[in-house]
């Protein structure tokens, strides 16, 4: 025993001696009574760490958890987390700062470019508010590692970047969007560079670059990402020849061609991604053969030629693959059972047909299995519990049929289960309900039936049971998921019961849609104000009734509120004004008895807002706010009791209505983890229709049926991006607008039931996407304008008119009353209105549809540690599956999806 003892001693102080004769220590691995930092190094690390605020939020950092600075004044540096001193002369060599929550403008007279020994400097992970990269960085003459990866800084790269001529590694991914880099500052960097084994470009604006320039980069070269940069132009086929390549993202640059090479392609390369480009590949068994390397490929979206998947299945060496979002019809190539070591395989939106193949049940260290949006039919085989190393189960917007497979909870490492937007009916198995893993469950837009089984299982955070044909009440053991932050149940028509205050207890919820169900009782006056989280309130078309809740608190970030078709009374709580971040608002069809809620025009960001069938009374007095209304794109105060003129003064701040906007995209809940697509149900060219997705470019102001009088304004035609005006069943007087002929957009107009007198302007029959004219039951007279969408237009749209006259009624005009007045100025300019120009109409569906689907797509991810990155509630699963499958990935420059 002693002489084990004495060994042991011995070994002890050889290690000690061998650790102090290394040349650097840092926090882990030196502890020292001697402070060899030296005093100006310490005090400008203190300066620079205490020249950034503490930010409000941790939740505003791209990585989690971010982690605070802590540094104690009067100790050695070197000791401090994060800090590396050469040992030998105490200099700082490295800084790991990154995730380390720094907020605020990095300086160009920052302390930090005093330390001019540095080698390696890791600030990525940190939000320096859209600074620029300073040309102070040119001075760390000795730096081998620079990573500024997802920072958020902005601007041009400086040249300064190419001064480090012993970088190894350079990270500048991931940022603002808005850092570009210069041919000539690109030219210097590949010139002088020549060290460089790792460059991270990816997000960084290089549009101006020539891709024939790239081959100038250091043949040292192992990895490259170049995703989503710009780039346009031919890449030379020699690049993918680089004998040292190993790893190479181009992703998403999709101006850039060329043609994959068909051999000699470097043996060293095992990771390509070229999904979104418009490079050639060309499914020949010579060009796919010779990617036996490659363990991880990603070719979506891609320009292929030729139609052979079937050589897929002989790089049996694949680990991911990737080849979503091309036109592939025909079955799933059963050759893919042959990649027996695939983890990833996503073969997402194209045409496959047939049903799941059971080659694929073969795969069992599949990890990740996305069929989503082809079509599919068929069962989903009880066989995939074979998979049993499945975390992601990705099979929606199929046509598959049948139960749902109890095999499916043998899963038990299962994270993301996605059904979604199929044809599914039974019961659901309530195991699923109790799989240990399970994060997401999304069973949405299917036909299930029956009462909602318990959640035993604690690690849910997403649940999506919609428009199914569920019924019964809400389970209580949903109110102990304390990590939930989706619950949607909206669309079963048949859940019924009251909403339980215990869902306050849910502190992470985002998303909470109960609409269109049975649910009656009071709103609980708790979800006014329990979670500054709560992004989306939607419990419109049930039987709720009793005040809306009072409260909502300072700091909330509450987005869209929906108490649409309830039977709510009272007033309309000012204390909405505490959420400044709302968009949406929807109180229409209450029996809310009160005057137009004024204090709505301080939140800045109302884009709709609802009001339409209560009892609202008293004018709209004008606007008391500068700018208030400036965002707004639906306006709907019809059906109430509403007096006295127009809002002209509103009109003139309706700013978001005066522009044509092209975006085809939807209003959705944005910049947050769980993303929300706006619905709607609207009175629309004259009938009512539920908007599942309100597209950006759709703006409608309806004010009819209300007591208001007085004329039409002129302020309406600035209004130019008006889809619906509708004024109707009012007390209007006086002519109709000739300058209403300035709406170019509009696709409704509804005067009907006023007063209106005169003659119909000419201007009108340039609104040449109109489809809906009623001017019926006012006092107009005199030739109806004839010509374009005019000749469209049939006797209802001028009833109750006597003085008309001309097609398409049958009333004959006298002489005197057939000739056209004389051209206006306007008219001599209708060729500007001839072709029109915006938004055209889109066919848009009857019922209550409120579309949750999931969209799919892998993005190579190389971060330490994992990050919400998100586009929508579509995105939400997958987001998530990104961050569990890049944990082990390398940590540079993840790119932002």
């Amino acid at each position: 025993m002693m002489g084990s003892s004495l060994l042991l001693a011995q070994f002890l102080c050889l290690l000690l001696f061998h650790s102090h004769s290394q040349p650097a220590h840092s926090s882990s691995n030196f502890s020292s009574s001697v402070q060899l930092c030296p005093r100006d190094q310490s005090l400008a690390l203190l300066q620079f760490k205490n020249s950034f605020p503490m930010p409000s939020s941790p939740s505003t950092f791209p990585c989690y958890p971010p982690e605070k600075v802590l540094w104690k004044e009067g100790t050695d540096c070197c000791t401090w987390d994060g800090v590396t001193c050469n040992i030998k002369t105490g200099h700082v060599i490295g800084l790991d700062l990154g995730c380390s929550m720094l907020y605020g403008t990095l300086h160009s007279n920052s302390t930090l470019f005093s330390l001019h020994h540095l080698q390696k400097l890791n600030l990525s992970y940190n939000d320096f508010n859209r600074s620029v990269i300073s040309s102070s960085f040119g001075q760390f003459l000795h730096l081998t590692h620079l990573d500024l990866n997802s920072s958020n800084f902005a601007g041009q790269v400086p040249p300064e970047i190419s001064h480090l001529s012993r970088l190894v590694s350079l990270g500048l991914s991931s940022n603002s969007g808005e850092l570009m880099l210069e041919p000539i500052s690109f030219n210097k960097l590949a010139q002088n560079l020549t060290q460089l084994r790792e460059l991270y470009l990816g997000g960084v604006n290089m549009s101006l670059v020539v891709p024939s320039s790239l081959m100038n980069l250091s043949s040292s070269l192992s990895s490259l990402q170049l995703w989503d940069c710009g780039l346009q132009g031919e890449l030379p086929d020699n690049f993918f020849r680089r004998s040292n390549l190993q790893w190479l993202d181009l992703w998403s640059n999709e101006g850039l061609t060329g043609s994959f090479p068909q051999y000699n392609l470097s043996n060293a390369l095992s990771h390509l991604d070229l999904s979104y480009t418009r490079i050639s590949i060309h499914l020949e068994p010579d060009s796919i053969s010779h990617l036996k390397s490659v363990e991880q490929l990603y070719l979506s979206g891609c320009n292929f030629v030729g139609s052979n998947l079937d050589l897929f299945g002989n790089l049996t060496q694949l680990i991911e693959l990737g080849l979503k979002d091309n036109q592939f019809g025909g079955q799933i190539p059963f050759s893919l059972g042959k990649l027996k070591q695939l983890k990833y395989l996503h073969l997402g939106n194209n045409s496959f047909i047939g049903p799941i193949p059971d080659s694929l049940f073969k795969l069992t260290q599949l990890e990740w299995l996305d069929l989503s949006y082809n079509r599919l039919i068929g069962l989903i085989p009880f066989q995939i519990s074979r998979l049993s190393s499945l975390t992601a189960l990705l099979l929606s917007n199929n046509q598959l049929i049948g139960r749902i497979p109890s095999q499916i909870s043998r899963l038990s490492g299962l994270i993301i289960l996605d059904l979604s937007h199929n044809l599914l009916n039974g019961t659901t198995p309530s195991s699923l309900f109790s799989m240990p893993s399970l994060h997401f469950l999304l069973l949405n837009n299917n036909l299930l039936y029956g009462q909602i089984s318990p959640f035993l299982c604690k690690s849910l955070q997403y649940i999506n049971l919609s428009f199914n044909k569920l019924y019964g009440q809400i389970p209580p053991s949903v109110f102990k998921l304390e990590h939930l932050r989706l619950l949607r149940l909206s669309s079963n028509d048949k859940l019924t019961g009251n909403i339980s205050s215990v869902i306050c207890e849910l502190k992470f919820l985002e998303i909470l849609d109960l609409s269109n169900n049975g649910f009656s009782g009071f709103i609980p006056q708790c979800l006014g104000n329990f979670s500054d989280g709560l992004l989306v309130l939607h419990l419109g078309g049930n039987n709720l009734h009793g005040n809306i809740p009072s409260i909502y608190s300072e700091g909330n970030d509450l987005r869209y509120l929906n108490f649409n078709g309830n039977q709510l009374q009272g007033v309309i709580p000012p204390s909405i004004i505490n959420c400044v971040n709302l968009e949406f608002l929807d109180l229409g069809n209450n029996m809310i008895d009160d005057t137009f809620p004024y204090f709505l025009e301080t939140l800045p960001k109302l884009k709709v807002v609802i009001l339409r069938s209560n009892k609202l009374h008293g004018s709209l007095k004008g606007p008391t706010v500068k700018d208030s209304f400036s965002k707004l794109q639906i306006f709907d105060l019809s059906n109430n009791s509403l007096s006295g003129p127009l809002p002209t003064e509103y009109f003139n701040n309706f700013k978001a209505m005066m522009s044509i906007d092209q975006d085809m995209d939807y209003m959705r809940t944005k910049n947050v983890s769980t993303t929300y697509v706006f619905s709607v149900q609207l009175a629309w060219k004259g009938s009512q229709t539920v908007f599942p997705k309100i597209q950006i470019a759709l703006t409608t102001l309806d004010l009819s049926c209300n007591k208001f009088t007085g004329k039409i304004p002129e302020s309406l035609r600035k209004l130019k991006s008006l889809k619906q005006l509708n004024l109707s069943h009012n007390s209007l007087i006086g002519c109709i607008q000739p300058s209403l002929g300035n709406l170019t957009d509009l696709e409704s107009l509804d005067l009907s039931s006023n007063l209106l007198a005169g003659r119909i302007p000419q201007e009108l029959v340039y609104l040449t996407f109109l489809q809906v004219l009623n001017l019926s039951y006012n006092q107009l007279e005199g030739l109806i304008p004839q010509g374009k969408q005019f000749n469209t237009f049939e006797n209802g749209s001028y009833e109750g008119n006597l003085g008309l006259c001309g097609f398409p009624l049958q009333v004959k005009c006298n002489k005197g009353e057939g000739q056209q007045p004389p051209p206006s100025n306007f008219e001599k300019q209708g060729s500007m209105f001839e072709e029109g120009f915006g938004w055209k109409a889109v066919t848009m569906g009857y019922g209550c549809g409120f579309v949750f689907g999931v969209s799919i797509g892998y993005v190579v991810f190389r971060a330490r540690k994992a990050a919400w990155f998100v586009n929508m509630v579509e995105d939400s699963a997958h987001q998530y599956g990104k961050r569990l499958r890049r944990k082990n990935a390398p940590r540079k420059g993840g790119r932002r999806s």
